[in-house]
């Protein structure tokens, strides 16, 4: 997927480049930027000398030495003061002037840390929020693979209102269905236990009318044979559509360009080419997700995509509870629903 959050070391991601959250001198400090050029060695610090600094809002490049990249950007993020002070402003610049660099030496993989989200002081749900539109409007007009690297989950924080109500959310529906559930399963056993004892089989038909020397009763058999063929023929339209079929006929429905479509779904563009030339292509249960997220599809409309591709949306998985919670809200951007998912410890949307 074009954009990701990941919990890792930034140090160890194998990416062309990663962003350092540096100070104005560019020579080292504390958190990401100490543990970035201690990484990096010696040589680092010898590169940075020569760069004359770097302004509030601003990014420079060096080699990345002993680290995995190939290149290291520097950006510095403002110090919080209450948010009044062009705090703001100043944190997307690190980010849009980050992107600008990178496209400029053709990176193709980039990875930020959460910028000034520690000793600067940036309130972390505030600078997710910034990170996450600021990426996210620059990969609408731009093809590059890029993460936001989480050290631990410590320093990821999403709002606290948005992250009550979803809990609230899951609790509710995770476990009244698993009450629900067990409660429907003794209904179906006990319904199948009087069925199996009160119907003949038609082996039992048969038995009984050699006993008596009568025709035997197919009338039973029959009726049972034609229902199952009904119900077959039934399911078997359902499928006519595959689920590349329906996708194309929803973008064209929805008037989106592909192109719209897949970096709204936050999928890779060769993906699309896939599921586009292959009629019978099955997709990851997350990549249809992310397509139905992305037209904006109801919940039943959601659903039905689903089944083309053989899944469904379940409330004894708190993914699905998630997203159904995003889509009930009517909120289908998919980078909010992967900043709830992430939160809660689950797997992203995209492809």
């Amino acid at each position: 997927m074009p954009f990701e959050i990941v919990r890792n070391d930034i140090t160890k991601m194998a990416v062309d480049a990663i962003v350092n959250a540096a100070n104005e001198t560019l020579l080292g400090g504390g958190g990401v930027d100490g543990c970035i050029h201690r990484a990096a060695g010696a040589k680092l610090l010898e590169e940075c000398k020569t760069l004359g600094g770097c302004k509030v809002g601003e990014a420079k490049l060096t080699k990345g030495y002993n680290l995995p990249c190939k290149f290291i950007i520097h950006t510095v993020g403002p110090v919080y003061h209450g948010g009044n002070n062009g705090e703001g402003k100043a944190l997307i610049s690190c980010y849009k002037s980050s992107l600008e660099l990178a496209k400029a030496h053709d990176i193709r993989s980039l990875a930020f840390p959460l910028i000034s989200a520690g000793a600067f002081g940036y309130p972390k749900d505030k600078a997710i929020r910034v990170a996450i539109d600021t990426i996210t409007d620059f990969l609408l007009e731009n093809d590059m693979q890029v993460y936001l690297v989480i050290f631990d989950k410590g320093s990821f924080a999403l709002s606290e209102k948005l992250f009550k109500d979803i809990k609230e959310f899951i609790d509710d529906n995770y476990v009244d269905t698993h009450r629900d559930s067990e409660a429907e399963l003794l209904r179906r056993r006990q319904y199948a236990q009087a069925s199996f004892s009160s119907a003949p089989s038609p082996a039992v038909c048969l038995g009984r009318a050699k006993q008596k020397s009568i025709e035997p009763d197919f009338d039973y058999m029959v009726e049972s044979t034609s229902f199952s063929e009904v119900e077959l023929d039934l399911k078997l339209k359902e499928v006519d559509e595959s689920f590349s079929q329906m996708l194309l006929r929803k973008i064209d429905e929805k008037g989106m360009k592909d192109s719209q479509c897949y970096k709204k779904a936050n999928i890779d563009r060769k993906l699309f080419s896939k599921i586009r030339g292959d009629i019978h292509y099955k997709p990851k249960k997350s990549t249809a997700l992310a397509f139905a997220i992305a037209l904006e599809l109801n919940f039943t409309e959601t659903e039905e995509l689903l089944r083309k591709a053989g899944f469904a949306l379940s409330h004894s998985n708190k993914a699905d509870i998630i997203i159904e919670y995003f889509i009930t809200k009517g909120r289908y951007n998919i980078f909010d629903i992967n900043e709830a998912l992430f939160a809660f410890d689950q797997p992203l949307l995209g492809g």
